[in-house]
């Protein structure tokens, strides 16, 4: 059984069930039909839309124009550029506090024992402000990073697990301009998760360039910038790794209580927070159809819902390839919409009862960091 059919069983198991997924197989997701219309979303400018991808510059999707379950056009961001590693020559080394320091080639990497999963994430940052485009959903394959470190031989002393990228830049810190890689870290549990991958494919082909290649993290249900491009160290280490995108960039500002008392909290971004959007609305010829999507941690599911105006939530479908790590894209038929402006917005809820909720009721938060509230899509129906 592949990973994909496992998540799934174990998502319609867990209660991502009959009501949820009720679509039946081989309903396409954001394809459209013959003489289908999409409709104009009133909160997007007239004329936007994502320019071309770049080297080394953010580059938005356009959520209006999805068509494929597997992205193809997939979000990118680069802190440090784009660089191009000579797969020849390529080495990724494990170090730090382990019994046996390694060395692998990509060739060694894929001698080893493979897996593939569908795993979609958005960027940290993604938001409103750029109508949810910093996301993607692939399908990846690689080995195991928990088996690469139980081949090393994690001492007892290992707490935190750094991962350096080959993209390189200048940060000034405390005066002083210094070259510094790019690097994420977990703990050694977050670690040792059986779904983390170290990857060299997506979508059943040699990673692109500017998503990584040769080779880099997934650590799926955790937000983009966890998974670290150009892979080419992993460290154990026995302190906590404060790097710039750790410790003061992709850092959350959150007014929480804690232990009763009302503080100012900060979090690097980590695990995606429960979430769904809407992206498109359209015209099928005498019904219309409202689609999005969800995105979270791997939690399963217990419904997507949709509300039209001040109508009550429906539940939505939700498309059949959906699995754990995946996005969750969804549908709601809509029938006899009047024309003129309308309001639809969705929400989505976790089998432990967690409910995405509307944006003015979460925690008050200085960052545009971890943007989940729901998202009111205003929308014009054509007679």
């Amino acid at each position: 059984m592949t990973i994909e059919n496992e998540s799934r069983r174990k998502l319609l198991k867990a209660g991502v069930g009959a009501g949820l997924v009720a679509a039946t197989a081989g309903v396409p997701w954001f394809a459209l039909a013959q003489g289908e219309r999409v409709m104009r979303f009133l909160d997007v400018p007239e004329g936007w839309g994502p320019g071309p991808r770049q080297p080394g510059a953010t580059h938005i999707i356009d959520t209006r124009q999805l068509t494929d379950f597997y992205s193809h056009d997939f979000y990118v961001v680069q802190h440090y550029g784009q660089p191009e590693l000579d797969v020849a020559q390529y080495e990724l080394s494990l170090t730090g506090l382990v019994d046996q320091p390694l060395r692998f080639t990509l060739d060694d990497l894929r001698a080893l024992p493979s897996r593939e999963i569908d795993c979609g994430f958005e960027c940290g940052g993604n938001g409103g402000r750029m109508f949810h485009g910093l996301v993607g959903n692939a399908r990846w394959r690689g080995v195991s990073l928990k088996d690469l470190l139980e081949r090393a031989g994690v001492q007892s002393a290992g707490r935190e697990v750094v991962f350096f990228g080959g993209d390189m830049g200048r940060e000034e810190i405390r005066g002083r301009e210094v070259e510094k890689a790019f690097a994420r870290s977990l703990s050694l549990e977050d670690a040792m998760r059986d779904d983390n991958l170290i990857v060299y494919e997506m979508n059943g082909e040699p990673l692109p360039v500017h998503h990584g290649r040769p080779v880099r993290l997934l650590v799926p249900g955790f937000y983009g910038v966890a998974n670290v491009k150009w892979l080419t160290q992993i460290h154990v280490q026995d302190t906590r790794y404060m790097g710039r995108f750790m410790g003061r960039d992709y850092v959350t500002l959150k007014r929480e209580m804690v232990g009763g008392e009302e503080r100012w909290v900060e979090n690097s971004v980590a695990r995606m927070n429960l979430k769904s959007v809407i992206v498109r609305v359209t015209d099928r010829g005498g019904s219309h159809r409202i689609s999005g999507f969800a995105l979270n941690d791997g939690t399963p599911l217990r419904s997507i819902e949709v509300k039209i105006d001040d109508g009550p939530w429906q539940q939505a479908t939700i498309d059949p390839q959906a699995s754990q790590y995946s996005w969750k894209p969804f549908y709601l038929d809509w029938q006899g919409a009047s024309p003129g402006e309308h309001t639809v917005v969705s929400r989505v809820t976790d089998i432990n009862g967690q409910v995405q909720s509307p944006a003015d009721q979460l925690p008050e938060r200085v960052s545009y960091w971890e943007e989940f509230g729901q998202f009111p899509r205003r929308v014009m129906i054509e007679a």
